[in-house]
């Protein structure tokens, strides 16, 4: 992982290479999609039904990751490709997490579906019926030529914006962004809510739920770190395609849906469950925000950090366990370690 944020001038003349290559196509091409599963297999099936609602000249592939699942998942995947030519399973030894079933994923679709264009989510997340054909209808009026990745429009099956999901500037490459963070805080970096009204916006970071990103992109910048396991592989992803010339666009007519059910209660957005995931939550932030504040990340860690302890007061009867994980984190992530197992993180998340 680097902290180098200004892209090699021969880097940035092979991006526009490619997006030269990408203006010559009459639209889209082959649209490969790539859906990473673990133990959901209801919300599974809702989300691979939706992608195979969608034609072939939308969709030509569908490769599915099933890590390591132990609900049945594999059992079903097995009989229901059978039935579906368009699918291709693959199947992990071991749940590597997010980060590690898009690595693999990604890398069956490049080798063996000949993709013009990718577009990866988890199993909670899918198009919105007539999502794939907003993407194919920008391929076909040649928005497509002037794009290396597109970010989907994200919402909650109630309609609303899914807030995880909103892609964002990176203020530290702005000084106007900055400006607008230090005023507004989330609004001021994250793209306006009125952008989701229609229209085409740049964009630095974004999530993995409706992101499309082409064939000549990825062989440009390679895969997600697998080390990452879950949280922030994405934004680290798209931000290192950002630093590498590589130019991202939120497309409001694409519109994909997250069934997302990480944080719950009352205390929506500040209780983990389970609560492992503090300790990836945290490191990942970290790896993160350093990447896109370079000298910056100092001061900007003395701002969170106080933050992150005091969340403890949402997670009653696990408090210790909390601290505990994000100590690990706050440590790993200061020394870009991402070597502690997942089998570590889960026994330092028992109480």
């Amino acid at each position: 992982m680097t902290e180098t944020l200004i892209p090699e001038p021969a880097l940035q003349a092979d991006m526009q290479a490619d997006m030269q290559a990408n203006m010559q196509q009459a639209g889209a091409g082959r649209l490969v999609a790539v859906v990473v599963t673990y133990n959901r297999l209801a919300k599974l099936k809702v989300t691979l039904a939706r992608l195979l609602d969608s034609p072939a000249e939308e969709l030509a592939a569908l490769v599915v990751v099933d890590n390591a699942s132990s609900d049945g998942t594999g059992a079903w995947l097995a009989g229901w490709a059978a039935e579906h030519p368009r699918v291709d399973v693959v199947t992990s030894a071991t749940n590597q997490g997010g980060a590690g079933g898009f690595a693999l994923g990604m890398q069956r679709a490049m080798d063996t579906h000949r993709p013009d264009w990718l577009v990866v989510m988890d199993d909670d997340g899918r198009p919105d019926p007539g999502g794939l054909a907003a993407f194919h209808a920008m391929g076909q009026s040649g928005a497509l030529a002037h794009w290396d990745a597109v970010a989907a429009a994200v919402y909650f099956p109630s309609g609303e914006i899914c807030e995880m999901n909103r892609p964002s500037r990176n203020p530290f490459w702005s000084f106007g962004h900055f400006l607008s963070t230090a005023r507004k805080g989330r609004d001021g970096f994250h793209i306006p809510r009125r952008a989701y009204d229609g229209g085409l916006s740049a964009i630095d970071v974004t999530s993995f739920v409706g992101f499309f990103i082409s064939a000549a992109a990825v062989r440009r910048v390679g895969y997600p770190d697998p080390k990452l396991f879950i949280y922030g592989d994405d934004a680290l992803y798209t931000l290192g395609l950002s630093a590498a010339g590589g130019r991202i666009c939120f497309a409001a007519d694409v519109r994909f849906e997250h069934d997302f059910s990480t944080f719950t209660g009352g205390d929506s957005g500040q209780r983990f469950r389970p609560l492992w995931k503090v300790y990836y939550h945290h490191r990942n932030l970290l790896l993160l925000y350093r990447q896109a504040a370079g000298w910056l990340f100092w001061p900007v860690l003395l701002l969170i950090l106080p933050k992150w302890v005091l969340k403890v007061r949402h997670h009653p009867g696990v408090r210790r366990a909390y601290l505990r994980l994000t100590w690990l984190a706050v440590r790993d992530g200061l020394l870009r370690r991402l070597g502690r197992s997942h089998g570590e993180v889960l026994a330092e998340a028992r109480e």
